[in-house]
């Protein structure tokens, strides 16, 4: 009976070992792959935004390039994570380029996921070989308040439970009042509400609070790869202010769109590619 017993624990210990080992890292993100080609991109799309707001982009690159599109979880109908952060979701993002040993990539993020981008380039400069920002500042809250200081413990609760309290009806009147603000081109206005309406309210609120929070002004000096910095027409208007948030940056390839809003790659479409075309194919 002893030996049986004995047995059967070696067993459960081997079945329990086999179990641990034959489990896939999970990532707080879904991934699309596409493309073949030597150099990597990888596509971060910006606040409770699918990562089909890249399909333009990917299908124009994809040739040369092999494509990684990210979803964020708890976005556009991406399972959520219990407890989402902002600078988890960064060295995630970057544990998932080195395991996948995906060589210097060239990292690529529209607003919110162009402060991952920022900062995975910052925290990790030996990881990327450029990276390109659509329309995303250091510190968005610094634009409107320039005395602002990061909250080392901000307490995201009152933002969760006002935005969690809401009903449907009433969340998407508030994205139907946002979009149209942020989105030019009125045939892709409802899609970009469709992304918010399928969005974890609670990841809604939690990472609107940490992106809120984050200032990444001082950080971006540890940046050593090339950058892109594309920037919609009206921050034209402000460039002292725009510009003074990113004079920690090496060399930033700064340049302002011509016409329309927040969303660039679908308000304007070729100064957009002509300028990831151009700063992609430069040595």
């Amino acid at each position: 009976m002893k030996k049986l017993t004995f047995l059967l624990i070696i067993m459960l210990f081997f079945l329990a070992v086999c179990n641990i080992f034959g489990q896939t890292k999970t990532y707080p993100f879904e991934v699309k792959k596409t493309g073949k080609g030597k150099q990597s991109l990888i596509f971060i799309p910006g606040f409770a935004s699918s990562g089909e707001v890249w399909n333009e982009t990917a299908a124009k690159f994809e040739k040369n390039f092999t494509c990684y599109t990210l979803t964020m979880a708890g976005f556009a109908g991406v399972k959520p994570e219990a407890n989402p952060s902002f600078t988890n979701w960064e060295n995630e993002i970057a544990a998932y380029i080195k395991n996948n040993k995906i060589e210097k990539p060239v990292v690529i993020g529209h607003s919110m996921g162009g402060g991952l981008a920022l900062a995975i380039a910052a925290d990790y400069p030996d990881l990327v070989a450029k990276i390109i920002i659509v329309d995303t500042l250091p510190c968005l809250a610094a634009l409107s308040d320039a005395n602002f200081k990061a909250k080392e413990n901000n307490d995201c609760t009152p933002m969760i439970n006002k935005l969690t309290a809401m009903t449907d009806e009433q969340f998407r009147q508030m994205q139907t009042h946002a979009i149209p603000s942020l989105l030019g081109d009125t045939s892709m206005q409802e899609t970009v509400i469709g992304w918010s309406m399928k969005s974890d309210r609670n990841t809604f609120a939690k990472i609107y609070c940490d992106f809120s929070n984050t200032d990444l002004r001082d950080k971006i000096k540890n940046i050593q790869c090339p950058s892109l910095i594309l920037l919609e027409s009206f921050f034209a208007n402000m460039k002292p202010a725009i510009e003074a948030q990113y004079k920690n940056l090496k060399n930033p390839n700064m340049q302002y769109a011509s016409k329309g809003l927040h969303f660039i790659m679908y308000d304007d479409k070729d100064w957009y590619f002509n300028q990831l075309t151009n700063f992609l194919s430069a040595k």
